[in-house]
């Protein structure tokens, strides 16, 4: 019986190795942003303005918030939104409620009416001498 492998060591070792020069590209992509983005920080003030950092500051500041203020405005329309909705549907319950409430107490008035009916009637047939005709 023979067992072939896949891959040759060789071709696990190249693939590794890839992977590794990939993986340090992309780390390098991200300190050269950084390093672009930190050094507006860093200049020297010559002429005793601070402008510049201060322009700098903002614009990350910005930059960094702008997405975070945008989900955040989203959001608190959406929950506008669901508490005019539960607003609305609150309203039409209790409406509903209070259907059902009336209705409820004309059934047990009628229930009554009938009670009290049956109560006369049946009283007034185990009455001795009355006769039906």
């Amino acid at each position: 019986m023979t067992v072939t492998n896949a891959e040759q060591p060789g071709e696990i070792d190249q693939a590794n190795a890839a992977a590794i020069a990939t993986t340090e590209q992309v780390e390098g992509e991200i300190r050269a942003f950084v390093r672009r983005d930190v050094s507006v920080f860093r200049r020297p003030r010559t002429d005793g303005h601070n402008d510049v950092p201060v322009d700098g500051i903002n614009s990350l500041i910005e930059r960094v918030s702008g997405a975070s203020v945008g989900e955040i405005e989203r959001v608190i329309d959406e929950l506008t939104r669901v508490r005019d909705m539960l607003r609305i549907e609150g309203e039409r319950v209790q409406r509903e409620v209070a259907g059902y409430t009336s209705l409820s107490q004309a059934a047990m008035t009628s229930m009554k009416i009938i009670a009290d009916s049956l109560a006369h009637w049946k009283s007034q047939t185990a009455q001795p001498g009355h006769r039906d005709r």
